[in-house]
């Protein structure tokens, strides 16, 4: 399988070419000769991130070059893609990681995480409708699903597993004074 951090790395190029591209196909629609120059660029870009290993460094300079023709031709245009915030940039990443990921393991390892994700979901649900939980407690139990949320995506199956654990241990603890306002 691929390194977790090539993948992460070949999904934000991915899709930051997918979003830059697709506004570039709208503004070239009527300009054949531009429309040629893109899907050339695209195709090169899409060959880089698809060899084996991906050469990111081509794909990237691809990318710079759409964001130039972007800045050059169009930096006023009202429906100019902006950069994401990087919260939401690492959001739109992760789900294009997901996806590359997913592609990359076998039947048995996707069932084993489907099985965990889906244990996290219910153990998760259950313990935040546990009635007079306090503030602490429900605070450790949303930053302890999102650390087995986490190890899920890296790929660490026994780290996400014993997040679980460590989230239903402190589901169960009795309520201590709460500074939650």
């Amino acid at each position: 399988m691929a390194g977790l951090y090539e993948i992460w790395q070949r999904a934000e190029v991915s899709r930051r070419l997918d979003v830059l591209s697709g506004f570039i196909a709208m503004c070239v629609a009527k300009d054949d000769d531009a429309r040629r120059r893109l899907a050339q660029l695209v195709a090169g870009a899409d060959a880089a991130l698809s060899a084996s290993p991906p050469d990111l460094g081509a794909a990237s300079e691809t990318l710079d070059e759409l964001v130039g023709w972007a800045d050059m031709d169009w930096a006023d245009h009202p429906y100019r893609p902006v950069e994401a915030r990087p919260d939401e940039a690492d959001r739109q990443t992760r789900d294009y990681a997901k996806d590359l990921r997913h592609a990359a393991l076998t039947v048995d390892v996707r069932d084993e995480m489907g099985r965990i994700e889906l244990n996290l979901e219910v153990r998760f649900l259950a313990l935040c409708r546990h009635p007079g939980l306090d503030c602490r407690i429900r605070q450790d139990i949303f930053y302890l699903a999102g650390r087995a949320a986490m190890a899920l995506d890296l790929g660490h199956l026994e780290a996400a597993e014993r997040e679980i654990r460590r989230m239903e241990q402190v589901g169960t603890e009795e309520p201590q004074e709460s500074s939650c306002g």
